[in-house]
């Protein structure tokens, strides 16, 4: 925890990281309301670490600093979440951000790092835009010359319309260069730039006429100047005249409606503070808090969706950043099953375990992440062990299990990380009796006997071939001997009652060739008597 002191605030959040915090929390030291820290221009040495300042920072109230700190002194835990987006608004399916900038490119590293975002930016604002996913609006701050200070030459140098509208010197020279007036000027025409775009249902064109306007007119060249911008706005096919009109009359006495609109913006409303420095990046009415660069603020536009409600273009290729590409974004990770918990989205990395081919992973994300349920054996093995040697394989893992390895039998470790094989031979687990003679495999093990035995696994010993058969033998041999005796006699019963009626059968049929049956004596002495 720091509080406020002589240096500025980002040169304590760089002494901070060089000490080791990973994130740092300024408290106010007086009862006021918070203002956007930065570091003043005129800190030369602020060039030499502000690109360098990799960890989160921010401004607090004091109130907030005091109840923190005393919560740290009773010894409490304190948990803070720096992730602004995650308190970002959804009004509406249309995500609304402003973007207030300076057409100066004489500043230093601060001109040269907004410019160079305007230029990486570009492509997915305007492919946002065209979808009607976003609605971007420019902005330009001025400043106003006091009523003493009119008849300056200062004041007539760097302001518009008497003092009105004004912009500092590019160079920090009244004498030679370009003026703030200039500034202004083309802080205007750019304004106007975006107004004609935009009822032309292009407003996209804006971000081109910016970054063709930095690189065909800069003023290094001496060629900021109206003649290259008009080239600019001919190439785009905007209209000139048009723009011209919006823009007016810089020398008149009068208020110039674009521009003042421009100072009301700046103050600031509702949960949005005053707009003092640049640049400053504004989305659905919360000041954007970040390094100016096209991957974070892509994220930061695109978490002021709902979520399941982003547009396509978030996760597109070419707009959606992928977190889990450095270090698998901390997550559990099977690089040989190639299965991460890793899930890349538009408000950054979650570590989820994932669901592969119906099989859901279970645990926390980040350490582990195990399979589980039927079939989890098919998607890497189970997280188990699995080996194969002289075309045997061996697994740890069971079908029959919904979670959790077992070495197979045979094997002995953890199931996960190792199985090691049993020495059944050296541990005496098996093949142990005198006849037997030992050899460990891979798996399993190999017993032999001495000649004339035979070896039984399932009692674990060797009988012989030779000797004589012992009582149990006998009585077996008894048994089938006795069973054989029955079976025959049976058999022979049952022929001898076959043969017998087939006997019978055959002696009725010739005995009814040449005698009458029971039944058939009376007909034939009818028909002798019946002839008579």
């Amino acid at each position: 925890m720091f509080c406020t002191a002589d240096c500025y605030f980002a040169l304590k959040v760089w002494h901070a990281q060089n000490a080791g915090a990973a994130a740092v929390l300024v408290t106010d030291n007086n009862v006021e309301p918070l203002l956007t820290m930065d570091s003043p221009e005129e800190d030369i040495t602020a060039t030499e670490y502000l690109e360098k300042i990799t960890i989160p920072s921010a401004l607090i109230e004091k109130s907030l600093g005091d109840s923190l700190k005393k919560a740290l002194r009773n010894g409490e835990m304190v948990s803070i979440n720096l992730d602004w987006r995650e308190s970002l608004p959804h009004p509406d399916d249309r995500v609304e951000y402003e973007f207030w900038t300076n057409s100066n490119d004489e500043c230093g590293p601060k001109c040269e790092g907004q410019i160079e975002f305007v230029k990486k930016f570009k492509g997915a604002a305007q492919m946002l835009e065209r979808g009607g996913y976003t609605l971007f609006t420019p902005h330009y701050i001025t400043w106003y010359c006091p009523e003493a200070f009119l008849l300056s030459k200062q004041c007539k140098s760097q302001c518009i319309n008497h003092g009105r509208y004004c912009a500092p010197d590019p160079e920090h020279d009244f004498s030679q260069g370009y003026d703030g007036k200039d500034v202004v000027i083309e802080n205007l025409r750019q304004l106007c730039v975006f107004k004609v775009a935009t009822e032309s249902k292009k407003p996209w064109v804006w971000w081109d006429y910016v970054t063709d306007f930095h690189i065909r007119c800069p003023m290094k060249e001496k060629k900021y100047n109206k003649e290259c911008a008009e080239k600019v706005i001919n190439s785009l096919g905007l209209d000139g005249k048009k723009i011209d009109e919006c823009m007016g009359d810089p020398e008149a006495d009068a208020e110039n409606s674009v521009l003042k609109s421009e100072q009301d913006a700046q103050v600031g409303h509702g949960s949005r503070g005053d707009v003092t420095i640049l640049p400053t990046l504004i989305i659905n009415n919360r000041q954007y808090r970040g390094k100016l660069d096209k991957n974070a603020v892509v994220k930061a536009i695109c978490a002021g969706f709902e979520e399941t409600t982003e547009p396509a273009a978030c996760l597109s290729e070419g707009i959606q950043t992928n977190e889990c590409l450095e270090n698998n974004g901390g997550c559990w990770q099977d690089q040989k099953a190639n299965i991460t918990a890793c899930k890349d989205t538009f408000r950054g990395r979650v570590c989820e375990c994932p669901v592969v081919e119906s099989v859901k992973f279970q645990g926390d994300g980040y350490s582990y992440c195990e399979a589980a349920g039927v079939g989890r054996c098919k998607i890497g093995n189970g997280g188990c062990w699995q080996e194969t040697r002289e075309e045997k394989t061996y697994s740890a893992c069971v079908p029959t299990q919904s979670k959790g390895c077992r070495c197979p039998p045979g094997f002995k470790g953890d199931g996960i990380n190792k199985c090691e094989d049993i020495d059944e031979c050296k541990e005496k687990l098996a093949c142990q009796c005198s006849e037997c003679s030992c050899k460990d495999t891979w798996g399993g093990y190999e017993c032999n006997c001495e000649a004339g035995h035979m070896y039984i696994r399932e009692h674990d010993t060797c009988i012989s071939l030779l000797a004589a058969p012992s009582k149990f033998g006998w009585t077996a041999i008894w048994v089938i001997v006795l069973a054989l005796v029955a079976a025959s006699v049976g058999v022979y019963a049952i022929y001898k009652y076959r043969l017998r009626s087939y006997m019978d059968s055959e002696i009725r049929a010739i005995m009814a060739q040449y005698m009458p049956l029971d039944g058939q004596g009376d007909a034939p002495n009818q028909l002798r008597d019946d002839a008579l």
